[in-house]
């Protein structure tokens, strides 16, 4: 059952990260109270804070069938997959040096996942 917390703190933290980028690029500077309001009240900013609060809520749920050692390490996975949608969704320019970072992270969480 801990897979199915990890994978659903991975998806909605990377779904709350992809849309929040998405809003604030679209929305630009924000240099006002104003204008932090009416960002505030997009969907995909109101989308986002949503799915923050299923990826903390299966981060409790996660906590309370692993170690704090396990569940902290092992929800690194969200970087790999955030990288992968800010290459494919928001047509971001990743760097070698970032693929490296990432496929690290992503070896790093094989290793947690064999333990």
């Amino acid at each position: 059952m801990r897979w199915v917390f990890v994978a659903a703190i991975v998806i909605s933290s990377g779904a709350s990260d992809l849309l929040q980028s998405w809003a604030g690029k679209r929305q630009g500077e924000v240099t006002s109270v104003s204008g932090l309001a009416r960002l505030l009240r997009q969907w995909p900013i109101i989308a986002a804070f949503g799915f923050m609060a299923v990826s903390f809520g299966a981060f409790l749920l996660l906590l309370r069938e692993a170690d704090l050692s396990f569940a902290v390490p092992v929800t690194a996975a969200t970087l790999v997959v955030e990288t992968l949608l800010a290459r494919a969704v928001l047509h971001e320019q990743v760097t070698p040096r970032r693929w490296l970072g990432s496929a690290l992270v992503a070896i790093g969480v094989l290793l947690l996942a064999q333990s």
